[in-house]
């Protein structure tokens, strides 16, 4: 098994894409954003394959970072599998990009580049905890929401890729919870990070960025920040401070955080362009939102 990195915005160690051979051609586990998808085919190159060779795409959930490039390699005729609550928004992603376009503006092409639809032919929605036999290969998809509620941690032998469900670590630096909206439900990430726990995997695979082998450490650190980081912005909501107002001061929080944990400036740039704080400050106050309303 390969982790390639896929140089998000000239940046390494931000997003990785996971390789592996089978005897029905290369399954590859989280496609990255198409904006990264040249350097991918590169790095397939430079190991002698060619895009077209990756008949298997395996998806943990369909945010653009790691879901964005999928419709690139079904194009070749790749078969895709995701969560059945992902699998329309793969099919036609109007609503999916029209959504993200609302949060990044002009900046969806630079950051994300082109998303189209992909056969439905093509698309395979998974049923939680089912074998899916690829080329001699078991691969184990466990529905696990927290994150997002499309979200699928992917477990093959002693290994689980995790996606976003198990945080973002840079380096040998601190671990930090995802947040984005709109899909961000505390007590379902926990009992998602309860089920990896359960499976006691001999190491997770982030998305963000690379392997882990001290799984339960990495785990109750991330439930323990991500705890740290609801009970900041809470107060916030209770006052009925705006989203808006909040977001340079959970930046300021944040990168604090991480000077304190001895993050060098380097990795936190990695940090911020893996998991960019304003974005948990609207996942977190819409979570405190709904769950307000019942």
């Amino acid at each position: 098994m390969k982790i390639i990195d896929l140089n998000f915005l000239d940046y390494s160690d931000t997003i990785a894409s996971f390789l592996l051979e089978s005897n029905d051609g290369l399954v590859l586990v989280e496609s990255g954003p198409y904006s990264t998808y040249g350097h991918l085919t590169q790095v397939l190159n430079d190991m002698g394959a060619k895009p077209e060779d990756v008949r298997h795409v395996l998806l943990t959930h369909i945010h653009l970072d790691h879901a964005g490039a999928a419709w690139a390699f079904a194009k070749n005729g790749a078969q895709v599998y995701v969560h059945p609550k992902g699998y329309k928004h793969l099919a036609n992603p109007e609503r999916l990009w029209a959504s993200a376009k609302r949060i990044y503006q002009d900046e969806m092409e630079y950051l994300w580049g082109d998303m189209q639809a992909i056969d439905d032919s093509l698309l395979h929605a998974m049923d939680d905890a089912k074998d899916l036999k690829i080329g001699g290969l078991n691969f184990t998809p466990w529905y696990t929401p927290g994150h997002a509620v499309h979200h699928i941690a992917w477990q093959h032998e002693g290994d689980i890729f995790t996606g976003d469900v198990g945080g973002v670590k840079i380096g040998d630096n601190l671990v930090a919870p995802p947040c984005p909206p709109p899909d961000i439900h505390i007590e379902d990430w926990k009992a998602s990070i309860e089920i990896i726990n359960k499976l006691k995997p001999k190491s997770i695979y982030l998305t963000h960025f690379g392997r882990v082998d001290s799984v339960e450490a990495h785990l109750a650190e991330l439930e323990a920040r991500l705890d740290k980081w609801a009970a900041w912005i809470y107060p916030y909501f209770q006052k009925g401070t705006p989203t808006e107002e909040v977001v340079p001061l959970f930046q300021t929080f944040s990168i604090e955080e991480m000077e304190e944990a001895k993050v060098s400036e380097e990795d936190i740039q990695r940090y911020l362009k893996a998991n960019p704080p304003w974005m948990s400050v609207w996942g977190l106050m819409r979570y405190f939102k709904v769950k307000s309303n019942g």
